[in-house]
C-alpha cells in the first residue's frame, strides 16, 4: 500500500431483536405508558427492542433485525432523537408515533413472528431511536436508543 492511502471504515452491523412476552403483551390504552422519556419503567415492559451494541461509529450501519415473537407482528423504525430531549411526536388516538414528523430514516416493515429483515443507512454522529410503531407497541416499551459517534 502507498503511504497515506485512505481506508474506508468497514460498515457497522447491529443485531436487533424485537421481542414480547406473548400475545397479550400490548395494552391498547395509556394505563401503563412506557414510551420514551425519563419516567418509563423499562423493567416492567412487556415488549422490547434489544440491540447487541448501544454505540457505533458514524458511517454505514446495517441493522439486522429478527422478530423473536411467537405470536405478534413487529417492525423496526429508525429516527433521530432531538438533542434537546424533546419526545417523539405521539399520536394518542392512533397509539403510534407520527413517523414523518419524527424524521424517520428507514424501517424494516412488518415482520411476521420468526422472520428477519435488514436496513442499511449512513448515519452521522448523534442519538437515534429504534422502535416498533405497530399501534400501542411504542408506549408499551418497544424502543431502544443507539448512539453514533
Amino acid at each position: 500500500m502507498a503511504a497515506g492511502a485512505a481506508f474506508a471504515a468497514a460498515p457497522s452491523v447491529v443485531t436487533v431483536t424485537l421481542w414480547d412476552k406473548g400475545p397479550n403483551s400490548a395494552t391498547p390504552d395509556d394505563a401503563h405508558p412506557m414510551g420514551y422519556g425519563p419516567n418509563g419503567d423499562m423493567k416492567m415492559a412487556m415488549l422490547g427492542v434489544k440491540a447487541d451494541v448501544d454505540t457505533v461509529p458514524a458511517g454505514t450501519v446495517t441493522f439486522q433485525v429478527t422478530n423473536a415473537s411467537k405470536d405478534i407482528v413487529h417492525e423496526m423504525i429508525l429516527s433521530p432523537l432531538s438533542a434537546d430531549g424533546k419526545p417523539l411526536p405521539y399520536v394518542k388516538n392512533e397509539l403510534r408515533v407520527d413517523e414523518d414528523a419524527a424524521g424517520h430514516l428507514g424501517e424494516v416493515s412488518e415482520l411476521d413472528p420468526g422472520k428477519t429483515g435488514a436496513l442499511t443507512v449512513d448515519l452521522t454522529p448523534g442519538k437515534y431511536i429504534l422502535f416498533c410503531n405497530i399501534p400501542a407497541h411504542f408506549m408499551n416499551g418497544m424502543w431502544t436508543v443507539i448512539t453514533v459517534e
